[in-house]
């Protein structure tokens, strides 16, 4: 599934809006099992969830030739 940053907190949890405009928070956790350093508002995410619908890593979209 991908979205969009809305926020990113000092936390390290944000909230993320899905192309389908539904908005989806992440917690600190989920953030750091990504191994991430820094999210940015706008910038394009793949996000991994459970069986419960729950953000469990966030990934950065790259583009490969």
């Amino acid at each position: 599934m991908q979205g969009t940053v809305a926020s990113f907190n000092e936390d390290t949890s944000g909230e993320v809006v899905l192309d389908s405009g539904r908005r989806v928070p992440f917690d600190a956790a989920a953030f750091a099992a990504s191994g991430l350093r820094f999210l940015r508002p706008g910038q394009r995410v793949q996000l991994d969830r459970d069986e419960t619908g729950s953000i469990i890593a966030i990934r950065i979209l790259t583009m490969h030739p």
